[in-house]
């Protein structure tokens, strides 16, 4: 990351990513469909620093026996977050798969707004024939159709972003104008999945654009040409500086700068003094296998790896991922986070500009420039 920051982010995803971890009596699984659950734990995350914090969603019913059923919309709940907390990046999933990028693109732009320009955008799509037949749209398709379609949709959504300019908005009382209609745009977009003319009903957001998240996997090649922010996974740190180091050059063949693109790695994390045990218990419920690195110990322990992984330069940031999230949390924001060799980044101003991320020149305006 530029300026030597280096992004710390938490991954909101049920009572944790454990699938077993609402069976926990510290869960507050009871809660799990209200706000306040949610707004709590933002809360501590950002008053302890945390640079922002993906808010997990799928229109897929969870999987495996026993597991923790159901979901509260994500960018509902970042729009309900955004009045209680101050700093903290709200970046919650949004599947395209089945959403129209119309639709997309005003919910996070009002969120940005909402937050005063903290807001972001996880990329998702989906291939769950039962979520095909459950909206009835069309049929279930491969994965690299859904991340063509990923990418049209993108592409749609940035747009709409842009087809306001900064100053369309010129509230002109002696006049009776409101806005310049000079400077909104028609998008007239024709691709493969969608024909969208524009322009949005939302004015430019505060960031402009609000970041673009997508976790590298199928999508990798729409994550080098797309995302502001790359989340990568990986069983080892040497894996992890491979991978990295594939989607910095996969950046560079899409003709974009990497030092404008963040490379951060997840890190699935359950802290505590009994962190053992507890795994042991949770694993006895049903066992997980890790999908990135996994810490299992105790707030020292993480942040001697946290210090390995920022002083080896090849991360910009990571992504915590708690197994179990009502316990762990309180844990890194108490004894983690305040003992770190460095500082966080800015808490004061727009999510890019504290990330180190360029505010993207409006395509229309520098259209017109030419």
């Amino acid at each position: 990351m530029s300026d030597g920051k280096f992004l710390i982010g938490v991954d909101l995803h049920g009572a944790g990513i454990h699938p077993q971890a609402w069976r926990r009596h510290d869960s507050r699984a009871e809660e799990l469909f209200t706000s306040k659950y949610w707004t709590d734990h933002l809360e501590i995350v950002d008053r302890a620093g945390f640079d922002v914090a993906f808010i997990g969603d799928s229109f897929a019913l969870q999987s495996g026996a026993g597991s923790e059923l159901g979901r509260l919309d994500a960018a509902s709940i970042a729009a309900r977050a955004a009045a209680s907390t101050h700093s903290i990046g709200l970046i919650p999933t949004v599947t395209v798969t089945h959403t129209e990028p119309f639709h997309i693109s005003k919910q996070i732009a009002s969120i940005d707004f909402a937050s005063h320009g903290r807001a972001g955008w996880e990329v998702e799509v989906s291939e769950d024939r039962a979520v095909a037949d459950a909206f009835g749209r069309k049929p279930v398709q491969p994965a690299a159709s859904l991340w063509r379609e990923a990418d049209d949709a993108i592409e749609v959504v940035t747009r709409l972003w842009d087809s306001w300019e900064d100053d369309a908005e010129i509230r002109d009382a002696a006049t009776g104008k409101f806005i310049d209609r000079d400077k909104l745009h028609y998008i007239d977009f024709e691709g493969d999945f969608f024909s969208v003319k524009g322009p949005s009903i939302t004015p430019r957001s505060p960031q402009g654009q609000p970041v673009v998240a997508i976790r590298v996997g199928d999508g990798s090649s729409v994550a080098a040409s797309r995302a502001d922010i790359v989340r990568i996974a990986a069983p080892t740190l040497d894996a992890a500086a491979v991978l990295a180091g594939r989607v910095r050059r996969a950046v560079v063949a899409a003709g974009r700068d990497p030092a404008t693109v963040l490379v951060v790695l997840d890190l699935e994390v359950l802290v505590s003094d009994t962190a053992a045990a507890d795994l042991d218990q949770l694993n006895a419920w049903a066992e997980q296998v890790p999908e990135s690195i996994a810490f299992h110990g105790d707030a020292e322990g993480l942040r001697v790896l946290l210090e390995q992984i920022f002083e080896s330069g090849v991360m910009d940031g990571v992504t915590f991922r708690p197994l179990a999230l009502a316990s762990t949390l309180p844990t890194i924001a108490t004894y983690v986070l305040p003992q770190l060799s460095w500082s966080p980044c800015s808490r004061t101003g727009l999510l890019r500009e504290r990330l180190g991320l360029p505010r993207p020149v409006n395509r229309y305006t520098a259209k017109e420039a030419k």
